[in-house]
């Protein structure tokens, strides 16, 4: 009888998992990402409530005591240990502070593409208590003026190869009283400072924490770009506490403490430098083991920093060859890069890798789908979340072609919610009572999440308007305050969250934010323009969406393709550049004068279908009268855009 009861006994634990699996699919993978997400609670209160306060840098000066002799960075043919790391920043640092008269609480600009001086200066700007701005490198003229001075940046730090763009503001930064350095070993231009001879004089002796003592887990961190519904650029002000956070993602994404990572992605976004490189310097093991030792106070601050692999841009055709050379084990992504690799053409080696996981965002379920057919079994962990937002979601199962699941964890710490939006009216449904409409499991509506002490929106510096346009008030109560992210969701059944679409004044292209109208105010100092609709247009096999501006011309004036394109490519980057133009006799607006682009979009840049003047951007002869010979070209992909 005995027997029985305990053969029993072990039948029903060895079916227990099959139950659960049938009962529960995805158990064991909300199991995982309940251990990590607790596993990061505890390590963010520890570092909230540690005195001194624990930065990231000092989680790399962990690193540089405990393994000094380990690869931190390489890039192109260079190698350079955690310790020679924290040397050459070291260098920087008392340069910085000795020649630009820094002191704790200063913002310095850095204007400068991927490259190691890019890690070392931002170290530096830690070590002194400072905050980096980081500025695209795309950005010029009119942009990079407003992009130095909604920081308040004391001093701004260019690149010899960027230096041209600097010289074209430079009059107005001396105006402003602003010190501007270059990284050469001279420079003969008046107002601008050499800087490379000065770090050389430098001594690379440790410099002493005091310079930091009253960084706290609320002082900013960073500046961080972002186009928004309107104008130009905003600095989405990034404290040490959101920091923080964004460099757990590689926990929860499952990135080990003996992976490479390899980073392309530009460090002036939030995914290459946050998600990508402070990630890489926390980066700890995690698991059960680990989390019970958290628990019961056995387990250090220490946690094993990993190496990366630092490319200055992405390139398709060594993209697989540097993973292969560097055994790289981790890649990030934008959907846009995982499709120039699946559209690359195929090659006998293209499984003979090492890359095990990728984390990212923006990549389409069909281009998911072929990536892992044709390059092999990498995990995907595809993420959502905007810089300056105060919610993400992450699709921890790797379920293809969604971004996030729901999990009770989030659910408590995050107040969230999809509700009904009017696309053509541009403004969220109410109900009889003046309340916004929350809408039911598979269907779409925008997200919006709860504005509280645990979910703070900081906003952009320098632009109160702008930070108030992401706020929703009186969303379900009387009172309270959501952020408008801006993005339409919908969740199925299971709760896997899925994008559908964004509202308002952008477009998406080349994994950019482009606000649509910042490229409308360049196209009105065209002097035959009179009005300009700019708005993003879907193109057949491509992430996002392409930039298209519907013009009006001035009376008695013609487009000129040729002088549209120049004045383009000298005041925008390539990803912002329409690339189609329809010519109308008037703009379409609604009652209250905003402009129709629902419609427009939805039209596209089909010349069997629009009756107007259509005209595409061929960068070698200007724009050019659209045909159904070049539209059918783009459709079937022989024309890259």
């Amino acid at each position: 009888m005995t027997a029985n009861i305990l053969y029993t006994a072990i039948a029903g634990l060895a079916l227990l998992p099959l139950l659960l699996y049938l009962k529960y699919p995805y158990f064991w993978y909300d199991l995982r990402y309940a251990i990590s997400a607790i596993q990061v609670g505890i390590r963010l209160n520890k570092y909230k409530n540690k005195k001194p306060f624990y930065s990231i840098v000092d989680c790399f000066l962990d690193k540089v005591a405990r393994q000094p002799h380990k690869k931190f960075l390489l890039f192109e043919e260079s190698s350079y240990t955690y310790s020679q790391a924290d040397k050459e920043s070291n260098r920087v640092a008392r340069a910085l502070s000795q020649h630009a008269n820094l002191k704790e609480g200063d913002t310095v600009a850095l204007f400068m593409g991927n490259q190691p001086l890019f890690v070392w200066f931002w170290l530096a700007l830690a070590k002194l208590g400072c905050t980096a701005a980081l500025l695209n490198y795309n950005v010029r003229s009119k942009s990079l003026l407003h992009c130095f001075s909604c920081c308040e940046a004391k001093a701004l730090v260019v690149s010899a190869d960027l230096r041209g763009a600097v010289e074209e503001v430079l009059p107005t930064l001396n105006q402003q009283g602003v010190r501007v350095f270059v990284v050469s070993d001279h420079c003969d231009v008046e107002g601008i400072e050499s800087l490379s001879d000065k770090i050389q004089k430098a001594s690379d002796e440790s410099l002493s924490p005091q310079l930091r003592a009253n960084v706290n887990i609320k002082s900013p961190a960073l500046y961080i770009y972002t186009s928004g519904t309107t104008g130009l650029p905003k600095a989405a002000v990034i404290n040490q506490e959101r920091l923080w956070m964004a460099t757990f993602l590689q926990s929860i994404a499952g990135v080990r403490s003996d992976d490479i990572i390899y980073i392309y992605l530009p460090l002036y976004h939030a995914a290459g430098f946050m998600m990508g490189l402070t990630g890489a310097i926390e980066k700890g093991d995690c698991g059960i083991i680990k989390l019970l030792k958290i628990l019961f106070g056995l387990h250090s601050e220490f946690t094993k920093g990993i190496t990366v692999v630092l490319r200055q841009k992405f390139s398709v055709s060594q993209f697989w060859n540097d993973c292969r050379k560097h055994n790289v084990t981790v890649i990030q992504y934008i959907g846009e890069i995982m499709r120039y690799l699946c559209n690359a053409p195929k090659r006998d080696n293209d499984r003979d890798h090492k890359v095990r996981l990728a984390f990212g965002n923006g990549i389409r379920a069909d281009t998911w789908a072929y990536f892992l057919q044709r390059f092999g079994d990498i995990r995907f962990c595809e993420c959502y979340g905007a810089t300056e937002g105060n919610v993400g979601f992450v699709n921890y199962v790797g379920k293809v072609g969604a971004i996030g699941k729901e999990h009770f964890l989030h659910k408590m710490g995050y107040e969230y919610a999809l509700i009904r939006y009017d696309t053509e009216k541009e403004e969220p449904v109410k109900d009889s009572r003046g309340f916004c409409i929350k809408v039911p499991r598979g269907e779409t509506g925008l997200l919006v999440a709860k504005i509280g002490k645990k979910t703070p929106f900081t906003g952009y510096a320098k632009n109160k308007q702008q930070t108030e346009k992401k706020k929703l008030r009186d969303v379900f109560v009387k009172g309270d305050l959501y952020f408008n992210s801006g993005d339409l969701l919908k969740i199925d059944n299971e709760g896997f969250i899925f994008f559908q679409d964004r509202i308002g004044d952008t477009f998406r292209w080349k994994g950019e934010n482009v606000a649509t109208t910042e490229v409308a105010d360049h196209l009105l100092m065209v002097d035959f323009i009179e009005e300009a609709n700019v708005y993003g247009v879907k193109v057949p096999g491509h992430e996002g969406r392409i930039g298209m501006a519907a013009l009006t011309l001035k009376e008695k004036m013609e487009f000129d393709g040729k002088a549209c394109h120049q004045h383009v490519k000298n005041y925008l980057p390539s990803y912002a550049r329409p690339r189609f133009i329809r010519i109308q006799d008037a703009l379409v607006v609604t009652g209250t004068f905003k402009q129709i682009k629902v419609k427009l979009a939805e039209e596209g840049f089909n010349p069997a279908i629009i009756k107007d003047p259509l005209f595409y951007l061929d960068d070698s002869k200007g724009y050019v009268p659209m045909t159904e010979e070049i539209f059918d070209s783009i459709v079937e992909g022989k024309v890259r855009l």
